[in-house]
Parts: structure tokens; C-alpha cells; sequence
């Protein structure tokens, strides 16, 4: 039977209890490092030599749905009750609404160096020390807002800018494609600065400290954006039924793309599953 993913918005004290301290445990246990290392080892950039699974290449939205998937699952192992709520960013845009709240992530970072200071995953509470970074940090860090050269949480319309085009993905299948829901949606825009950052990228810079860059699985509040982008997926799908992941096929030799990015039915790194079977979860979850 599906269980549900709920806006964080609408979780109740209890549910906010309990997904704490199942994040909590896996910390404890070392479980949560595992997954902030793998996206950091995932985390490969266009203008870099190899396969690109996670980010800047068709495959962003079905490896952040397995990669959600398994960290739902190591939650439901500490307590079945528990699934990833969603951060509706177009809707929830205070930087003292859900889910910064004290009972669940916690605010902002402090100005002098941007350390969390509030709620459970706060440096000082002991529970949240971070060991696996590309920096030297060991504490969880927020800039919410960037005050000192502010950006904007993506609106309602940005979102259907990127909903409304009906092609899953186009060439060049990477940071630079123009159409294509897939980069509308994970942000990599033309330009510099500012500008450049869409939809989930702008997010990611919105919150800042960690959030920014490959270790951004640092920050808790990373599943809850997935969560959300994991959503407009289902709501692409929904309303493009007729329009699939592509490329459905794999780039021929001499294409720039040739073993660099993952066709519909190629095997989707570090997982033995393709991007076709990760399309539709209808049989594992469902969205509130």
C-alpha cells in the first residue's frame, strides 16, 4: 500500500517529532554520512570528464527519486511511520515559516558565520556535526535569503514556466539546453550570477551555507526541496501523458553526449535500475 508525502506545511507536532529523531538516528548511526557522501561523489558537472547521473543531464529527476526513495527507506527502518515531506517553496517563503521552525529545522544562521543555532540540528545540541564536506565546516550553515545580496525563491509562475513545456528533455542534455522540462526545472540558466539560478538551483542559493554545492545533503532540509521537485515531476507527467524521459536512446559515438549521460532504459548509477522504471512510484508512495 502507497504511503503519503505531506506538505511540511501540514504536519502535525507528532510528525515533526517523529521525523526528527528518525533523522537524528541515522546521523547517529553514521547511515545519513553515507548519503551525503554518495551525492557528493554523484555530483559531476558538465564541464567534467565521465558519466553524469545526478545533476546538469536527463537523468536529475529519476536519480533524486531513487536517492529520496533510499533515504525514506533507511527513515522507515528506525520508524515506519515516517515518510519526507515536501517543501512547497512557492507557497512556504518566509524565512520563519515551515519548515524553519524550532521543533523541526530549525532558523537561520547566525550573520558573524551563518551557524544554525536553533532547533535539533543546531551545532550546539550535539546531534548534528557535520563529517562528510568539501570544506573544512563542521557545523550546518544557513544564509536564508542571502540578505547581503538577496535572491528570490522561485514563484508559482517560474514553476509553470518549466511545467508548461511538454518535452522531457532536449539537446544538448545538459547545463546549457534551453527547452526541455528538465533543465527549466533544475535551474542551470543562461548568463552569470543571479540570473542564472531557476527554479531548483535558486532554491539551493536561497538557503545557502551548505545547501550550496555537492554536500548540500548536509542540510536536512535538502530532502524536503527534493521532495518537492520529486512532485513537479508527478505533475509534469500528469499533464504530459503522452511525453517521456528522454533521450530514449543512447547518444551514438562522436556525440559530445556518448557515455555521458543515461538513456531510458540504461542502468542509472550506483543503482541497478533504468530511468524507465523509476517514472512511475504510484506503487510506493503518493503526494498529499
Amino acid at each position: 500500500m502507497a504511503y503519503i508525502r505531506k506538505s511540511v506545511s501540514a504536519l502535525t507536532g507528532t510528525e515533526k517529532r517523529r521525523l526528527v529523531t528518525a533523522l537524528l538516528e541515522l546521523k547517529r548511526r553514521g547511515e545519513y554520512d553515507e548519503f551525503v557522501r554518495t551525492h557528493i561523489e554523484f555530483y559531476v558537472a558538465d564541464g567534467e570528464a565521465g558519466l553524469r547521473t545526478a545533476h546538469m543531464a536527463p537523468s536529475f529527476l529519476p536519480w533524486h527519486r531513487k536517492f529520496l526513495l533510499e533515504l525514506e527507506r533507511a527513515l522507515r527502518r528506525v520508524d515506519d511511520s515516517v515518510s519526507v515531506p515536501y517543501w512547497d517553496w512557492t507557497r512556504d517563503r518566509a524565512p520563519t515559516s515551515a519548515p524553519w521552525t524550532a521543533d523541526l529545522l530549525g532558523g537561520n544562521g547566525r550573520r558573524s558565520d551563518h551557524q544554525v543555532t536553533t532547533g535539533p540540528f543546531a551545532y550546539a545540541e550535539g546531534n548534528w556535526k557535520i563529517k562528510e564536506n568539501v570544506t573544512d565546516g563542521t557545523f550546518l550553515t544557513r544564509d536564508l535569503g542571502r540578505p547581503r545580496d538577496p535572491v528570490d525563491l522561485p514563484t508559482a509562475g517560474d514553476v509553470e514556466w518549466a511545467l508548461k513545456d511538454p518535452a522531457y528533455d532536449t539537446p544538448p542534455f545538459d547545463s546549457t539546453s534551453e527547452r526541455g522540462f528538465r533543465n527549466k526545472l533544475e535551474g542551470w540558466g543562461a548568463g552569470r550570477g543571479k540570473a542564472s539560478w531557476l527554479n531548483h538551483n535558486r532554491v539551493h542559493r536561497w538557503v545557502g551555507g551548505v545547501m550550496v554545492g555537492g554536500a548540500s545533503v548536509n542540510d536536512p532540509v535538502f530532502w524536503m526541496h527534493h521532495a518537492f521537485i520529486d512532485l513537479l515531476w508527478t505533475r509534469w507527467q500528469a499533464r504530459h501523458r503522452d511525453h517521456r524521459y528522454l533521450p530514449a536512446d543512447p547518444p551514438r559515438p562522436g556525440d559530445a553526449q556518448h557515455e555521458r549521460i543515461v538513456a531510458r532504459h540504461e542502468r542509472l548509477p550506483p543503482w541497478d535500475l533504468t530511468p524507465d522504471q523509476l517514472e512511475d512510484h504510484s506503487g510506493i508512495y503518493r503526494y498529499a
